[in-house]
């Protein structure tokens, strides 16, 4: 009788420990918000001539199509970088091209999961320059599709020499 009060404890206790260790997990998936919901930015596009487009954008992460790179997602969740998808640096870049009516395209690396920009507006970096980006005045430590960002973010793609 012993033994079999024994073996139901460890059974019990084993069943109770397995139950608690997942379901924090359950609970978070469930909770997930959605994080991808479109945001109002400020996006700014400076060449090496000035000022070649500033305003603001509503964005969301989504999948991006340029003439270089073709289609690929740029939704935060490029090399893992967020969970779900998120609006990002170059996400809102393509929603001001095709909401203000410019050009800019990039070439899709596969090892980055990310684009680089090449060409905004006619403007290419070219073997001298590159197109960098930063948010809030701070260069993006990641890639323009897996910077996540925030509602009033400042965007700016600036045409810098080497």
């Amino acid at each position: 009788m012993r033994q079999i009060l024994v073996r139901r404890s460890v059974i019990t206790t084993a069943a109770l420990g397995l139950a608690l260790a997942t379901a924090p997990a359950a609970a978070e998936a469930k909770s997930k918000p959605d994080t991808n919901a479109a945001v109002k930015v400020d996006v700014t596009v400076q060449g090496p001539d000035g000022l070649l487009f500033k305003g603001k954008v509503k964005t969301k992460g989504h999948d991006v199509t340029t003439v270089t790179g073709g289609t690929h997602q740029c939704d935060g969740t490029n090399g893992g970088a967020h969970p779900s998808k998120v609006p990002t640096p170059t996400a809102a870049l393509d929603d001001a091209a095709h909401k203000k009516g410019f050009t800019w395209d990039g070439t899709w690396y596969a090892s980055f999961d990310d684009y680089s920009v090449d060409t905004i507006k006619n403007v290419s970096g070219g073997g001298s320059a590159y197109w960098s980006i930063a948010v809030n005045g701070t260069p993006t430590p990641v890639g323009g599709c897996q910077f996540k960002l925030s509602a009033g973010d400042q965007v700016s793609f600036t045409w810098t020499s080497f």
